[in-house]
């Protein structure tokens, strides 16, 4: 039951709307009873979506020590995924702005779609940086990576440049080196002031 209602939800996002709970139940011919046990609200039922569209992202076991390869391919492994579930995560996108508009108005009705998948994927392959950058570096990092790590790339370089996937793909990624090759470069600044510091001293 699950798999099927799952089914006609990515089916109807892919379409370029956000169903209700009742449309999906309808569409997949259960009641909405039965639909209402699975996704108590369409926050539930966005989550889900974006879970089935990211699941292997969760999982990834990073192969390297390396903080910059790591994240190299963690974007080489998962910009696919964000072609091929990108109406659905746009979705979730519209989703939650429309949830925060509603929410700074006072007019939110139901339960508030939050985001956040991409704090612990884009810590987690940034990790081996941690040590070498210093945390307060390290939270501006990730920070700035998860800007770029996600389908709002896919909005501004397709929606205003008309940009193709690849080229997406391959701004996304050119970006993210250059921050972190930014931070790491900080880093050895600030260690080389500390020196002659430590000289004078």
């Amino acid at each position: 039951m699950l798999r099927l209602l799952m089914r006609e939800a990515l089916t109807l996002l892919s379409d370029g709307q956000i169903p209700s709970v009742a449309e999906v139940a309808a569409r997949a011919g259960v009641s909405r009873a039965t639909a209402y046990r699975y996704f108590p609200s369409r926050s539930k039922l966005i989550s889900a979506v974006v879970e089935h569209s990211l699941g292997p992202v969760h999982t990834l076991a990073a192969t390297t020590p390396d903080g910059r390869e790591r994240i190299r391919e963690l974007f080489i492994q998962t910009f696919p995924r964000f072609k091929e579930y990108e109406p659905q995560l746009r979705a979730a996108l519209q989703l939650s702005l429309e949830h925060a508009a509603q929410e700074r108005a006072g007019k939110l009705t139901e339960e508030p779609y939050r985001r956040g998948h991409r704090i612990h994927i884009l810590s987690h392959a940034a990790a081996p940086l941690k040590p070498l950058i210093g945390k307060r570096r390290f939270d501006r990092l990730v920070r700035a990576l998860s800007v770029v790590y996600g389908i709002e790339a896919y909005v501004v370089l397709r929606d205003i440049w008309g940009a193709r996937d690849k080229e997406i793909e391959g701004i996304a990624r050119w970006i993210a080196d250059a921050l972190v090759d930014t931070a790491l470069r900080e880093a050895a600044n600030d260690g080389v002031r500390e020196g002659r510091r430590g000289k004078r001293a």
